[in-house]
């Protein structure tokens, strides 16, 4: 981890300890995509990209002629995030057993991890990178008045159906915008289940909440997150002030089966 420049801090391990503690806490109350999709990896920092799909001649050669064999690739990105730690209350800290605050660690892995759950659910089209609401072939269907107490099962349990036609049988997971996710909250007339423990019943996967329009269902044959390196904080420098830091991971999501995926979006605009 010599890239990470971590030596030059000259932190004991406890300090280090406390500070990837508070980045992955702080960062696994955002992420939502790693807890029902497959990670592959961590590889290394070194992967940049990955090859997709099948190796094929770019044309049919000629009698004559030699032939191209080519792959297609997508690219990992890398995701960052500087932050400084005051000299003085890390001093403070060693010294004088001072609390110390690591707010700034938790802001920027928070912010990584945002990142993050972008790039799964919307990808980054541009560079070629699809995500679960924006990937060609998917199933889309749109959703009635959710204020109906019966009309989020409804919808959902016709989303599922399609995946159902599509060949993929589940588990299945749900993911909605806060929104749709808080109206989950409500019992049935006359019984004492919340709709959200009914969803959960048919999504054995989980029923998330995420920063995402809408919703979308997804099979577990979807795909999968493939990792470079996972989130590590590195060192950059001192400045008398300040410790310099950054945290940092590279990833993509690899959408595997499309057609596994059924994004859920109101029929008119509210």
């Amino acid at each position: 981890m010599s890239y990470l420049n971590r030596k030059n801090a000259n932190f004991s391990d406890d300090i280090w300890n406390k500070i990837d503690e508070a980045a992955v806490e702080a960062a696994t109350d955002i992420l939502t995509g790693r807890r029902f999709l497959d990670v592959d990896g961590p590889y290394g920092v070194g992967l940049t990209s990955v090859e997709v799909g099948e190796e094929g001649y770019c044309r049919q050669p000629a009698p004559d002629e030699a032939g191209a064999v080519l792959s297609k690739a997508v690219a990992l990105p890398m995701l960052r995030k500087s932050f400084g730690l005051s000299v003085r209350r890390i001093e403070g800290h060693v010294g004088m057993g001072l609390p110390l605050d690591l707010r700034a660690v938790e802001d920027a892995a928070e912010a990584v991890a945002r990142r993050e759950e972008e790039f799964i659910y919307y990808g980054q089209p541009d560079f070629g990178l699809e995500g679960l609401l924006t990937a060609n072939g998917r199933v889309q269907v749109g959703c009635d008045d959710w204020g109906q107490i019966e009309q989020a099962l409804s919808d959902v349990l016709g989303a599922v159906t399609r995946l159902d036609e599509n060949g993929f049988h589940g588990p299945y997971a749900l993911v909605l915008s806060p929104s749709w996710y808080n109206l989950l909250f409500r019992r049935y007339e006359g019984t004492d289940m919340l709709q959200l423990e009914h969803l959960k019943r048919l999504c054995e996967l989980g029923v998330f909440k995420a920063s995402i329009e809408g919703a979308v269902l997804v099979d577990a044959h979807v795909g999968r997150i493939i990792v470079g390196q996972d989130m590590m904080t590195g060192y950059s420098s001192n400045d008398g002030i300040h410790h310099q830091m950054f945290i940092s991971e590279s990833l993509v999501m690899r959408v595997e089966e499309p057609g596994a995926i059924c994004t859920l979006s109101p029929k008119t605009a509210p």
